[in-house]
């Protein structure tokens, strides 16, 4: 058995010192303060002056598997993610193939439980045919179906109303949507050609992707969610406008439209074009200073219910060229907690709501079976964290296959030192163990 010591967990709302006995692939017991263990235990890590944390769960990650792995794949991103203190990750169906089917969906499982050294789980694309594949999907085993209700990669948007209304109206998981509202990306896109030119520079790319195509996909979802009384999951929101869609009146188990932000959204703003460039080009595009003041402050009022990455790498290469030319997407798991804990230590949030919104949310939105909470007879998903630890990322330790991130040369206040994965240790002062291998999440039923 292992036993954690003298740690300082930061779980459920609480901040206390307590160890926690790992016993297997499970959580054993929680002694708080000067409480002994049970039970005898063989090996022992001295977290003093440490934090312990669940580990995170990332509910939207593009590993690139299969099709486009000269990018990323399954296990190099996945070993990202346990260097970052994520331990499960939920990965996107706009792959090559696509996700569209029942044998390509049971396919990546298995890319899964080959290559990932943390738990994984995928998503069902949807598009406009394919609602009969859908209908198959077993929701204790996949995390949910993912619609593109605007422009997409991979050929998936979906703008067939009767395709909507059948999804919405009779898939009884969770149904997760990217919200931008291609007309008006196309209207955009024209207007400023015709003013000046095919050359645009980033900068117009929150202008062609702006709050109004956010708030119009948006609003069309959760208008189809409220008729059919849907479980709907909005993705990477990224405009203040949209906030007034989402509730904090009722619990989170409770909701059925629930809402997430990513970190990106939270840290830059279209300041920033100026410094990264294409680095920081996302779909949908990263905003305005007072977008980003909104979304914090939904954040810390619970409208907005989970924060995430968006984790989709690309080759620099590929994110050279104007604002119509470059890849939207970049690198993000590896650095997504140490850089919510910073925002905390700026004062944007507290500690106790990062570990709310990056592993005890998820959990619950999903349903995730035994994770996302430090309790018994749960799995060991933990992360071991110094919050006394000044660093500055390097691109030599970048694990994603991309081999760059726009947090490079950041100065960070947190490390991640050690991540367990099902009582497992797959990560360790700066070194992933290839051996571990993460389990499919499981889920229950809404």
């Amino acid at each position: 058995m292992l036993l954690i010591k003298n740690a300082t967990l930061i779980n459920e709302d609480r901040i206390y010192r307590a160890s926690v006995v790992v016993d297997g692939q499970l959580i054993k017991e929680i002694c708080e303060g000067n409480e002994v263990p049970s039970v005898h235990c063989d090996e022992v890590t001295d977290a003093e002056g440490l934090w312990l944390l669940p580990g995170v769960i990332d509910d939207q990650v593009h590993f690139r598997e299969p099709g486009l792995t000269h990018k990323a794949d399954l296990h190099t991103e996945s070993r990202a993610a346990a260097a970052g203190g994520v331990t499960s990750f939920m990965e996107m169906p706009n792959t090559m193939p696509l996700t569209i089917t029942i044998e390509a969906l049971e396919d990546k499982y298995r890319l899964g439980a080959e290559k990932s050294v943390v738990n994984y789980s995928f998503y069902m694309g949807a598009t406009n045919s394919n609602l009969d594949e859908i209908r198959k999907v077993n929701p204790e085993e996949v995390c949910g179906v993912k619609v593109f209700m605007g422009s997409s990669t991979g050929n998936m948007l979906v703008d067939n109303l009767e395709t909507l209304s059948g999804i919405f109206s009779e898939v009884p998981m969770l149904i997760a949507t990217h919200c931008e509202d291609e007309a008006t990306i196309r209207a955009n896109k024209e207007h400023y050609k015709s003013l000046h030119g095919d050359d645009l520079p980033i900068q117009f790319h929150p202008l062609i992707r702006n709050d109004e195509a956010c708030y119009r996909s948006s609003s069309f979802a959760v208008e189809l969610a409220r008729k059919y009384n849907s479980r709907l999951h909005v993705l990477h929101l990224s405009s203040a406008r949209e906030m007034e869609l989402f509730s904090n009146s009722i619990p989170l188990k409770e909701k059925r439209i629930t809402a997430e932000v990513c970190v990106h959204h939270l840290w830059f703003t279209d300041e920033d074009y100026a410094e990264y460039g294409n680095r920081i080009k996302w779909n949908p595009a990263i905003k305005s200073k007072a977008d980003r003041e909104a979304l914090l402050q939904a954040l810390n009022d619970d409208r907005l219910d989970v924060v995430a990455t968006d984790h989709a790498p690309h080759l620099l290469r590929e994110k050279e060229g104007n604002c119509l030319k470059a890849a939207s997407g970049g690198p993000l798991v590896q650095y997504s907690l140490v850089a919510m804990l910073e925002l905390a230590l700026q004062g944007k949030l507290s500690v106790e709501k990062v570990v709310r919104k990056m592993c005890h949310a998820p959990a619950e939105l999903f349903r995730v079976r035994r994770r996302g909470f430090i309790r018994p007879d749960y799995f060991a998903d933990l992360v071991l964290v110094d919050p006394s630890a000044e660093w500055k990322v390097n691109t030599s330790e970048i694990e994603s296959k991309c081999g760059w991130s726009p947090f490079e040369d950041t100065t960070f206040h947190h490390r991640v030192l050690k991540t367990w994965v099902n009582g497992e240790l797959v990560y360790s002062d700066g070194n992933v163990n290839d051996a571990v291998r993460g389990q499919r999440l499981l889920f229950d039923p809404f």
